[in-house]
């Protein structure tokens, strides 16, 4: 590991979650304007939860209960991130090679959480 983290910005997981947030972001700009007030607020929704949930989990970690209740939080934001990716290819707005880039992404960031989950431990305040 090397390095002291501090913070959740030190995370290596909330540092790939906030890029993948603002690629979704980018990405969402050029989606039809019907879809404004459902699919783009979704998919930026969930993938700015991760984010945050990551944010919260990380000031709660004097408890273990409430450190993994919120990263199970983060857990399930990516993973409706990834349907919403889905959404948006099937319904022509981003294609296959950039789903494909953002699902890789979001299933690193899942295994980083659910890594997290596992062994509490490591990141609880003692």
């Amino acid at each position: 590991m090397g390095e002291k983290i501090n913070s959740y910005r030190d995370l290596r997981v909330y540092r790939s979650a906030m890029e993948a947030a603002m690629k979704i972001f980018d990405l969402t700009k050029t989606f039809p304007s019907e879809e404004k007030y459902s699919m783009v607020d979704q998919v930026r929704r969930s993938s700015r939860s991760v984010c945050t949930n990551m944010a919260e989990a990380w000031r709660k970690r004097r408890y273990k209960a409430a450190f993994v209740a919120k990263m199970n939080d983060a857990e399930s934001e990516a993973c409706e991130t990834q349907v919403w990716i889905e959404f948006a290819e099937r319904c022509g707005y981003l294609p296959a090679r950039t789903v494909a880039e953002l699902d890789e992404m979001y299933g690193r960031i899942l295994a980083q959480i659910i890594k997290m989950v596992q062994y509490p431990e490591k990141w609880l305040i003692k």
